[in-house]
């Protein structure tokens, strides 16, 4: 499989498309509201992060238009709450600190396949939503437009972009992994789709070793697309423990794999099927995001912190117990599903029946899991500036 061509989430709007089912990433758009707040009290219901950043940038803003790009947009609600929020920072801040472009260039970025049409389908709530959200101001005129390609490569002319933003993307890698089979042509991360307990140190290794080249690609590329001090927010998956071991994802992944395992034992899915699968990921810690940013000697960081949500979104409670963890299973799912089901088809086989039977078990080992510990994600929020 190639990620550029196969990675897409579930399209349209049915009951198991991303659509449907992309409150993660929305409450990570609204995590951005918990950081400790830098402005006034004025401003402190918008996401004081994102806020600061928009507020800079306009500040040092040369020219009459601002140009905005959120990478790895998708189709979901995110992607209008975050251009929504761009729009009300400037709207809000225009007085008190002078950040009034006259107009705004806004890019909604994704892989080719990516379902666009349905971002365009929604414009007309995303100006609704502009509106309810300038309180009677007017905001400056906005030009939306699609941007299908990788943001592994190059995207805008030499320092053309005033902000990027992504949120839940920077954790996909920019291929599959190779190098995984072994000898006698048996994998060597047999039985697992990413980083579990018995996956050898030698993938392990691959799979570092690819988020650090990508990630490198990634920060040399934004940074030659970049104004001189324009900014970055961004927002992804990863770990709490420097142990690559024991991360969230492992669990989370490992539960899907379980899921796996036991439709080959009933003879539902090829073995070989299972163990040439693995998915392009990775979570990392913080001080590799880190180690990473600071090699590249290209930017400062503005901030970095690590927050944890639930597996469940739709579970906000604090307490340790999950409140129906049958029903946080079938959430939890559902989720998973509206983001692998079209690439778990390409490589397993394109019958209904089959993902439906993966999804209702991993439903099942979720809600089982939940039952005695309360998971939680964890989320990394980082902020660049382009030196």
């Amino acid at each position: 499989m190639d990620v550029g061509r196969d990675l897409h989430m579930a399209k349209g709007e049915g009951e198991t498309s991303y659509s449907k089912n992309s409150r993660l990433q929305v409450h990570t758009c609204n995590l951005l509201n918990q950081i400790p707040g830098i402005l006034s009290t004025y401003i402190s219901f918008l996401p004081p992060v994102l806020d600061k950043a928009v507020t800079e940038v306009c500040e040092a803003l040369l020219g009459p238009t601002m140009t905005v790009c959120d990478l790895g947009c998708s189709s979901g609600e995110n992607t209008l709450i975050f251009a929504s929020n761009v729009v009300e920072a400037i709207v809000c801040n225009r007085h008190k600190f002078g950040c009034n472009p006259a107009e705004l260039q806004f890019f909604h970025n994704d892989l080719p396949s990516n379902d666009f049409n349905l971002i365009f389908q929604s414009l007309e709530k995303f100006k609704e939503m502009v509106t309810l959200a300038c309180k009677g101001e007017t905001p400056p005129p906005l030009y939306t437009v699609g941007l299908p390609g990788s943001f592994y490569t190059r995207l805008f002319p030499r320092q053309s972009v005033h902000l990027f933003h992504s949120a839940y993307c920077l954790h996909w890698r920019s291929h599959f992994l190779s190098g995984l089979e072994g000898e006698g042509g048996a994998y060597q991360n047999e039985g697992n789709i990413y980083i579990a307990k018995n996956t050898p140190p030698s993938t392990v290794k691959l799979y570092k070793g690819q988020f650090q080249k990508d990630m490198l690609m990634f920060l040399k590329l934004r940074y030659e697309e970049l104004v001189l001090g324009g900014q970055m927010v961004l927002s992804f998956p990863g770990r709490e423990n420097e142990d690559v071991y024991d991360g969230d994802m492992n669990h989370l992944w490992g539960l899907l794999a379980q899921s796996m395992q036991s439709l080959v034992e009933e003879g539902c899915i090829e073995k070989e099927k299972l163990d040439s699968f693995s998915l392009p990921i990775y979570g990392p810690s913080l001080s590799e995001v880190k180690d990473v940013v600071e090699q590249t000697e290209l930017y400062d960081i503005k901030h970095i912190k690590l927050f944890e949500l639930n597996w469940d979104c739709c579970d906000e409670s604090e307490g340790d117990d999950v409140l129906d963890h049958v029903q946080s299973g079938v959430n939890v799912a559902n989720t998973i599903r509206a983001v692998f089901e079209p690439m778990l088809a390409i490589h397993f086989g394109e019958s209904l029946s089959l993902i439906d039977a993966i999804f209702k078990k991993y439903a099942y080992y979720v809600a089982e899991h939940l039952k005695t510990v309360k998971t939680k994600f964890a989320v990394i929020v980082l902020v660049l500036k382009r030196r």
